[in-house]
């Protein structure tokens, strides 16, 4: 699906690290080279011809993000990416508002951005973490996150699909069971965002964040979409130029409304652009078109494997284009190393997931993630090689 839009596919190679990053279509990179080429400038503060079509570029993505996500364009804030989004509620918003006991819920199957930030916060202001119990394939239940919950609970933080076992979480329900308690809900959508229709407000999201490498756009660009009343709350944890009105010498000073006030400094101005041409791109394809391709292709993968007799596949039930398996006996960098040898790009190792381990009996995994630009022959190729893997070390060594 759509592959001629890729230009790194002509080097005849099968891409199956979407999770960690995603190729970019020649549309998005476009963009970009278009902003460097015909208008650079800053934002917001030149008058000349190039400053105003940037300004109109830059400030159009808000509406753009917040059409894809079902927000409000002043509930859009540009940052870095997911860790700088998660680090911004934690540090921002939450420090503020939590106290020593009070509880935040979690898995050990969340990325480490998403694990981090509360692990720090515990260090700084005494708050509980709590790991809410996975069934036995490695899901998070509705009713496992009902018999979590107790009176000190304040924040429940997870990932819609976790980048792993890919398991997809029922945010819509954990949403309404967080408003009707109280609760915050802080939603990674680092893999579900590029992947699936995510709807901020009829999901009762109160945090939701993710980063534009992963669904086609730059690196170094991210989104954090809070509810404009809690947005308001936050601290910034950068000042400087941009986000303030004034300031005078008697130490005196006026901030910006959100979510300028939370965007200090110049903003990745063509990284915003091109992630502006990212949504506009995946919107023309369809993300439940692209859903369906996914999950047609790990459907294939999986009954493929199962005829493999030394491969062991950790979530062939998960409800994204996901997969964690192993090669019996092989370490996973070695598998990785040896799939390379056939053109064939993969993740292996903990995948940021380092306490995962815990849930699943072992530290690392190859992960395929799949994106709609991959292919049934790409899953053939892949199987092809798994099917020759006797050959591995010969191939590595």
């Amino acid at each position: 699906m759509n592959r001629e839009d890729f230009p790194m596919l002509n080097q005849d190679i099968v891409y199956f690290d979407n999770g960690a990053t995603t190729l970019k279509p020649q549309c998005v990179i476009d963009s970009v080279v278009r902003y460097m080429r015909e208008h650079t400038s800053n934002i917001h503060r030149g008058d000349y011809d190039a400053a105003v079509i940037t300004n109109k570029l830059y400030d159009n993505t808000r509406e753009v993000v917040a059409n894809f996500v079902n927000c409000n364009p002043n509930e859009v804030v540009f940052t870095s990416g997911t860790t700088m989004s998660i680090n911004m509620i934690v540090f921002g918003f939450m420090k503020k508002v939590l106290k020593a006991g009070d509880e935040v819920l979690i898995t050990k199957s969340e990325h480490a951005s998403n694990i981090l930030p509360w692990w720090k916060l515990k260090e700084e202001i005494g708050i509980n973490i709590k790991f809410m119990d996975l069934n036995e394939n490695y899901e998070l239940t509705l009713d496992s996150v009902e018999k979590s919950i107790t009176d000190k609970t304040k924040v429940i933080s997870i990932a819609h699909v976790t980048n792993v076992i890919g398991d997809v979480r029922d945010v819509a329900s954990i949403g309404k069971l967080c408003h009707d308690k109280n609760i915050y809900f802080c939603v990674d959508g680092a893999q579900s965002v590029p992947h699936m229709m995510e709807d901020f407000k009829n999901s009762n999201i109160d945090f939701l964040s993710f980063s534009g490498h992963k669904m086609c756009g730059p690196t170094g660009v991210g989104v954090l979409v809070g509810k404009y009343e809690l947005l308001k709350k936050m601290d910034p944890l950068c000042y400087g130029g941009g986000m303030n009105n004034s300031f005078e010498a008697d130490f005196s000073y006026e901030l910006k409304d959100v979510p300028t006030r939370l965007e200090a400094g110049t903003p990745p101005i063509a990284e915003v652009i091109g992630l502006r041409e990212a949504i506009l791109y995946l919107s023309s394809i369809g993300m439940d078109k692209i859903h369906q391709h996914e999950m047609e292709l790990k459907k294939y993968l999986v009954e493929k494997l199962e005829h493999i007799s030394n491969i062991k596949v950790y979530n062939k039930n998960s409800n994204s284009g996901i997969l964690a398996f192993n090669i019996d006996d092989v370490f996973a960098q070695d598998s990785s190393i040896y799939l390379n040898h056939y053109k064939i790009f993969v993740r292996a190792g903990n995948h940021c997931a380092k306490i995962l381990k815990d849930e699943i009996g072992i530290k690392n995994t190859v992960r395929v993630s799949m994106y709609f630009y991959n292919t049934f022959e790409d899953v053939d190729k892949l199987v092809k090689a798994l099917e020759q893997s006797e050959d591995i070390f010969r191939v590595v060594i």
